[in-house]
């Protein structure tokens, strides 16, 4: 876990049920089509993009891999902070670090975002929350 980090490009498709989406802008992004987990162009032809989000790699680490949760997780948060040279702001619930936190159920789906120390998203109300400034007096 030290030595390896788990990272997701994912466009913006990810996390949405199948159907339509768009890669890259809205303004002029090509059109793609999410389906069975992945996007791919309207005529099948290509990959669009990843719509792997941060919980389905700790997921897939966790069910494929065999890595322990702690682990999985250490992989998607301390290890890339502590490897970009930011772990002094983020990566661990530590004091003075930014108050960014993701909280998952048993299954590793998420159930809450904290950006800032403030809730901006709740699973059980589906939608993300209004917030203005997310780094404004966020430390730990």
């Amino acid at each position: 876990p030290e030595r390896v980090i788990l990272v997701t490009d994912a466009m913006r498709g990810a996390g949405q049920p199948p159907g339509p989406t768009i890669l890259g802008s809205l303004e002029d992004g090509l059109p793609a089509i999410i389906e069975g987990g992945v996007a791919m162009l309207p005529d099948r032809s290509a990959f669009a993009g990843s719509v792997a989000t941060a919980d389905r790699l700790v997921r897939t680490m966790i069910a494929l891999a065999g890595i322990p949760l702690h682990d999985a997780v250490r992989m998607m948060t301390s290890t890339p902070a502590r490897i970009m040279g930011i772990s002094h702001e983020v990566g661990s619930l530590s004091p003075g670090l930014y108050a960014d936190i993701v909280v998952f159920d048993g299954d590793v789906r998420v159930r809450d975002v904290f950006c800032g120390g403030r809730r901006v998203y709740a699973r059980e109300s589906g939608r993300v929350m209004s917030a203005k400034s997310f780094r404004e007096d966020s430390l730990v």
